[in-house]
């Protein structure tokens, strides 16, 4: 994942929430940048995996942009949106698994005609009763 590093691009921006008179004054969040369609690290598989994850967060260009305002410091954030990103990238590499399409058993077939029977009976017996 080293080569992943150097195609990162992290840029500290203000935070909006708690923090007093030290928010207006401090770029303390933490924006990351990662492009996923240009990245050479990355396999093309894990790429779809990853912009299908990531949804919103990826622009039109294909750029990955992720945020952490959590904590007061820079350094926290950073770290915090590093985790973020490396949880997701791994997320992306795991291969989802294939379905095997499998036959309902006799047994299953039987048991569910017998409750749809007996639930036509139910209803057949709210309904009136013939004037004779």
């Amino acid at each position: 994942m080293k080569s992943l590093d150097s195609e990162i691009q992290l840029d500290y921006i203000r935070a909006s929430g708690p923090g007093g008179q030290n928010v207006n004054k401090v770029a303390t969040a933490t924006q990351l940048r990662f492009d996923i369609i240009n990245s050479p690290s990355l396999a093309s598989d894990i790429k779809r995996r990853l912009i299908l994850l990531a949804g919103k967060r990826v622009t039109a260009d294909g750029v990955l942009i992720l945020d952490s305002k959590r904590f007061r410091t820079q350094e926290q954030n950073r770290t915090d949106v590093i985790a973020k990103f490396y949880e997701l990238i791994h997320k992306a590499s795991l291969k989802p698994k294939v379905r095997k399409k499998t036959k309902a058993t006799k047994a299953s077939k039987e048991k569910r005609l017998s409750e749809k029977k007996m639930r036509s009976e139910v209803k057949k017996m709210r309904s009136r009763v013939g004037r004779e």
